[in-house]
């Protein structure tokens, strides 16, 4: 399904997937694998709820507990304000997910959520706690290759909406509903603020394996996914899929099975 070649760095392996062999990978071939629980905590991209990773639980195999990080203002938490500062926010975050973690656990991101995914990485290894076997990085460039003009321009309500267009992750029907999209914005725009105020968090490596998957027709640029080989010092492993930046709802089985299969040798 996958086809392998170095790129970047002699660590760095960049895959490619075939979609003529979409389905053709089924979760069934992990069942026969010893049991150990492995959490899975997946944090949502810019203006969405943790609502978007429940499906995943019903397709994960048995071993594995998918478990959405809900962001406050959003979901069960609708009733706390929305934190704009990329800094407050993942302390917040690391504290939280601290007194949770109770065995082997990974951590995964979309987009703004990898960026969030990375912050609570260095938190807890800043604090000394469990760190995770393995940090998910897609559709996100790495923290030194960040696009900050693109960022600087998602300060108002129409350019925000103009974004949420372009990268045709939001349900089209939702523009249509005043309120709800009026809701929408001010959770992208707390995110966005938190985005510009994100700063490369450590030039330290991290002591674990770092997985970055992306789209081949998303804006985030191959360099900038290759770029997170020098926030591990272990392993970097870069897959590409077809799609824009929401690629891993576009092609989720493909992404799914490439996932699982990922976080099968940490058990």
């Amino acid at each position: 399904m996958l086809a392998s070649e170095e790129r970047l760095l002699h660590k760095t392996r960049a895959r490619e997937c075939d979609l003529g062999q979409e389905g053709s990978n089924s979760v069934d071939i992990f069942e026969a694998m010893p049991n150990q629980t492995i959490t899975l905590y997946c944090l949502p991209c810019a203006g969405a709820s943790a609502a978007i990773y429940f499906p995943w639980r019903r397709k994960a195999p048995h071993w594995l507990r998918i478990e959405p990080v809900e962001l406050p203002g959003r979901g069960m938490r609708s009733g706390e304000p929305p934190i704009p500062d990329f800094e407050r926010l993942t302390a917040q975050l690391t504290n939280e997910l601290a007194e949770q973690l109770s065995g082997p656990f990974a951590l995964c991101g979309h987009s703004f959520g990898a960026l969030l995914a990375y912050g609570i990485a260095h938190g807890l290894c800043a604090n000394r706690k469990q760190l995770p076997v393995a940090l998910f990085v897609a559709g996100c460039s790495a923290p030194t290759f960040r696009d900050d003009t693109r960022l600087a321009r998602l300060d108002n309500d129409d350019a925000i909406i103009d974004e949420l267009r372009e990268l045709r992750g939001t349900p089209s029907e939702l523009f249509d509903h005043p309120e709800l999209l009026r809701l929408t914005v001010a959770l992208a725009n707390a995110d966005f603020s938190a985005c510009r105020s994100f700063r490369r968090l450590s030039e330290m490596p991290l002591d674990l394996d770092i997985f970055v998957s992306g789209g081949l027709s998303d804006e985030v640029k191959l360099e900038g996914l290759y770029a997170w080989s020098l926030e591990s010092s272990r392993r970097t492993d870069v897959t590409l899929f077809e799609g824009g930046h929401f690629f891993l709802r576009e092609k989720e089985e493909l992404f799914l099975a490439d996932l699982f299969a990922k976080l099968a040798q940490f058990r």
